[in-house]
C-alpha cells in the first residue's frame, strides 16, 4: 500500500512556547512541519522547502511578517504559496487589503480553530492553488453578519433556501478578515451588530481595494420608516437598508442587490 504523503506546512513565529506547542500539534494532526522563529529564517527555509501552506505571525522582530510576505509576494500582492495569517488584529483593515493571504486565525491561538483553517485552505489549494468558488456554476455567496444565534439560523437558513451559500460571523472585525479573503458576492450586515456597527464596517471596506466593490445589504431591526441618510448611513457600497418588520422583506432586499 502505498503512504499518502504529508502537506508540507512552514510555520513562522518568534514565540518559541507556541512555535513548539503548534508544531507537535500539527505533527499529530499528520503534517509535516518545519520551523522558523522569524521572517528571515522562514525566508532561508523557502530555499529548499516547497510548502503546500505557511503559517505566518505578524508581530515580530526583524523584516516580521510583513516583511516575509513581501518577499514572497508578486507585485499584485500574490504569494507564492497559500499563507495563514496569526495575528492580533492591529492594522489588519490598513495592510491586508493589499495582499491576497489564505485566511487569518487570531492570536492567542486555538489550536482547533487553527487546524480547521489549515484543512480549509490546503483543500482549497490542492488541486490548483485556486479558490474552489471561481467556478462558474457556484451558487452566490453571501457573507452574513449577525451575531444574534436565534435570527441568525433562522436568516441564514431562509437564504440558503433561496439558492444562497452563506457564512456567518459574528462580530465587525471577523466580517472585515472574512470578506478580504473570501470575496462574497453580496454582504448583509445587521446596522447595530456585535462590537462594531454594520455601517462602520461598510465604510472600511468600501476604502479596500479587495472589497469597495462588494455590495452590502444594510439592515435595522426595526419596522420605523428612517431613510439611510437620517441614520447617517452613507457608504457608497451599501445598495439597500432594510428595516426588517420581517425576514422575507431582507431575503427580497438581498435577491433584489445579487440578481
Amino acid at each position: 500500500m502505498t503512504r499518502k504523503k504529508k502537506k508540507k506546512i512552514l510555520l513562522i513565529d518568534d514565540d518559541l512556547s507556541l512555535l513548539t506547542t503548534l508544531r507537535d500539534f500539527l505533527r499529530f494532526e499528520g503534517y509535516e512541519v518545519t520551523t522558523a522563529d522569524s521572517g528571515e529564517k522562514g525566508l532561508e527555509e523557502l530555499d529548499s522547502l516547497k510548502p503546500d501552506l505557511v503559517i505566518l505571525d505578524i508581530s515580530m522582530p526583524g523584516i516580521g511578517g510583513v516583511g516575509f510576505l513581501k518577499a514572497v509576494s508578486s507585485a499584485d500582492g500574490k504569494p507564492r504559496y497559500p499563507v495563514l495569517v496569526l495575528t492580533a488584529r492591529s492594522a489588519m483593515a490598513e495592510y491586508f487589503g493589499e495582499v491576497d493571504v489564505a485566511g487569518f486565525v487570531a492570536k492567542p491561538c486555538d489550536p482547533q480553530d487553527l487546524l480547521m483553517e489549515v484543512g480549509r485552505i490546503i483543500f482549497l489549494t490542492a488541486e490548483e492553488g485556486v479558490k474552489s468558488w471561481d467556478s462558474s456554476d457556484a451558487r452566490p455567496q453571501i457573507l452574513l453578519g449577525e451575531d444574534d444565534e436565534t435570527r441568525g439560523k433562522v436568516l441564514r437558513d431562509i437564504l440558503i433556501g433561496a439558492g444562497f451559500e452563506v457564512e456567518r460571523v459574528k462580530r465587525g472585525p471577523d466580517l472585515i478578515e472574512r470578506a478580504i479573503v473570501a470575496q462574497p458576492d453580496v454582504i448583509v450586515i445587521k446596522l447595530i451588530f456585535g462590537n462594531m456597527n454594520g455601517d462602520t464596517v461598510a465604510r472600511m471596506l468600501s476604502e479596500l481595494p479587495k472589497t469597495h466593490d462588494i455590495p452590502i445589504v444594510l439592515y435595522d431591526e426595526g419596522a420605523a420608516d428612517v431613510s439611510a441618510s437620517e441614520y447617517g448611513v452613507d457608504a457608497p457600497n451599501i445598495r439597500e437598508f432594510v428595516h426588517v418588520d420581517s425576514l422575507e422583506s431582507l431575503t427580497e432586499a438581498v435577491l433584489k442587490v445579487a440578481g
